[in-house]
């Protein structure tokens, strides 16, 4: 059975990740970690660069505050949680969360980003057919980044950081955003696809049952998205077209 098949035969509703899947902004998101703890380990005795590595390990997936408390653990520091409204220059992990959030805003701003053509492809391809869709992200940014990568209109659905926080929703390895997504479309767990390019992401969808999990590779390497729970991986969405 061809991949478009395998992907036809259970899809009423397609649930995207957008960093990495639809928008190349996971580069982004890279770049603001980096300037972000390549700064402040220094100066809590961790001279060890933080890396590439490290964001794929602890950070790629996740809602921001549990990356940064994740890459902390690794490191052996420890800091107040504080809160979500703590301004960038507090040392919480709420802090530094802002402070890694306004580095991508600033980015973002300046630099912009453009969707991934083949994902795109793929989008109108589903939407021709009658495929319901949905974002699904970590970020509290997912608004902004849809819109300046030009696809807000496509979705009435997007299940995003701020959502999740407002109702207390677990974040991504958990399901839970997910299946608050395929709910909201109407559509069972067994007929939804998860597309994604983060362990995280793929181990949240292998834990929600859902009809097929579809991996992006984009960094994370092929044989770890299989192992974490990907039916199949990609490189592009658009090898998943007829």
């Amino acid at each position: 059975m061809s991949a478009n098949s395998t992907l036809m035969s259970v899809c009423d509703a397609a649930l995207f990740d957008l960093d990495g899947v639809l928008t190349p902004t996971a580069e982004v998101h890279m770049r603001a970690w980096s300037r972000m703890f390549n700064a402040f380990l220094p100066t809590h005795g961790d001279q060890r660069p933080y890396t590439d590595a490290d964001y794929f390990a602890h950070v790629d997936g996740k809602p921001r505050y549990d990356g940064v408390r994740d890459l902390l653990a690794s490191r052996g520091i420890e800091l107040p949680l504080g809160d979500p409204s703590d301004p960038p220059e507090a040392e919480t992990v709420c802090g530094l969360g802002n402070r890694k959030n306004a580095e991508f805003a600033a980015v973002l701003a300046t630099e912009g980003v453009r969707p991934y053509p083949g994902s795109v492809r793929l989008l109108d391809y589903l939407t021709g057919v009658g495929v319901q869709v949905a974002v699904v992200s970590s970020s509290a940014n997912a608004q902004d980044v849809l819109v300046a990568a030009g696809l807000r209109d496509r979705f009435e659905v997007v299940v995003d950081g701020l959502l999740a926080r407002r109702e207390s929703i677990a974040g991504k390895p958990a399901p839970d955003t997910y299946l608050r997504a395929a709910e909201a479309l109407g559509v069972p767990r067994e007929r939804a696809v998860v597309f994604e390019d983060a362990i995280s992401g793929v181990q949240a969808g292998r834990a929600g049952r859902f009809g097929l999990v579809v991996g992006v590779e984009r960094g994370v390497g092929h044989d770890a998205l299989l192992a974490e729970g990907a039916d199949l991986v990609v490189t592009d969405l658009a090898e998943l077209l007829p």
